[in-house]
């Protein structure tokens, strides 16, 4: 019942762009903050972006700042990843993550999506 789906991954040129969208469904959208995570062949799952759960703070990797942009939209329990000027070095499974926003002290609900290919190539 509990779904992330993901869709707008695939083959772009170096400098080009793509915008990738997490649905959510399921769960209370809303009191999650919202992540996209990717792993590249060979490499270690990375956090790239995250988004509070009212879209008003945002943190970055480094390697991306400038270049993504998250964003969500409440009403429609939508998480998007903006990507401009991308590199080969972006190349990489792309996963929408949700994780509970908590006071009290219990593990959090966290729920992945699928995963999406991004390929940066000429």
């Amino acid at each position: 019942q509990v779904q992330l789906v993901e869709s707008g991954g695939g083959l772009v040129q170096p400098g080009g762009s793509l915008r990738l969208s997490c649905a959510a469904s399921g769960f209370a959208f809303n009191i999650y903050v919202m992540n996209w995570y990717r792993q590249a062949l060979g490499k270690e799952r990375e956090l790239v972006a995250r988004i509070g759960v009212s879209g008003d703070t945002t943190k970055y990797a480094d390697s991306v700042k400038g270049r993504f942009t998250i964003s969500r939209d409440n009403a429609k329990n939508t998480v998007y990843l903006q990507m401009n000027s991308l590199k080969p070095e972006d190349t990489a499974v792309y996963f929408c993550n949700a994780k509970e926003s908590l006071m009290a002290m219990r593990d959090p609900y966290i729920y992945w999506g699928q995963g999406t290919q991004v390929t940066v190539s000429s």
